[in-house]
């Protein structure tokens, strides 16, 4: 199974939502929570040149956020990606 990294807070909705939609798949994913890794946010942003929250990357392609996340699976792409 591909590696699945995804960089939350606590308080977030979208993220809430998008590790709803990867549990529901059965993906393993580690999570790094921003807020209790401060160095991590600018990790994330150096990554993803994007400074809001979940940012998902699903091996070495950033998806993006949660709309992106969905998207995919609207399109029928994401379980490919995550084999």
């Amino acid at each position: 199974m591909t590696d699945i990294l995804i960089y939350t807070t606590a308080w977030c909705p979208f993220c809430i939502r998008a590790k709803m939609l990867l549990d529901g798949k059965g993906a393993v994913y580690t999570e790094i929570n921003v807020d209790k890794e401060p160095a991590k946010r600018a990790e994330m942003m150096q990554r993803s040149r994007q400074r809001t929250v979940p940012q998902i990357f699903i091996g070495e392609n950033h998806i993006g956020g949660c709309d992106d996340l969905y998207s995919l699976e609207r399109q029928g792409k994401l379980d490919a990606l995550l084999a």
